[in-house]
């Protein structure tokens, strides 16, 4: 299954709805590796990269996502499935 039907199934949402405005670039945090653009990103091209990078693993990051998306993605439970989908794979 890819990323982003992971994404869709847990959330109801479509990551295709981003429009790649960067508006969810929410600064920088020192345990952030990728902007959250690039996350999205990522799961739009079913990259790995997007479970296993720093950004999908910050709390604080995961704070500051919560209606980053002026288009309504709810980056906050997409991250959130994200972590599961990776633990999952990862056999926890």
């Amino acid at each position: 299954m890819s990323l982003r039907s992971i994404v869709k199934s847990a959330t109801g949402q479509d990551v295709h709805v981003c429009q790649s405005c960067n508006d969810c670039d929410i600064g920088s945090y020192a345990d952030m590796d990728i902007p959250l653009s690039s996350l999205i990103q990522l799961v739009m091209l079913n990259d790995e990269e997007a479970l296993q990078c720093r950004t999908l693993w910050s709390d604080s990051v995961m704070e500051a996502a919560r209606g980053a998306c002026k288009r309504g993605l709810d980056l906050y439970a997409m991250m959130i499935a994200l972590r599961e989908e990776s633990l999952r794979r990862a056999g926890r």
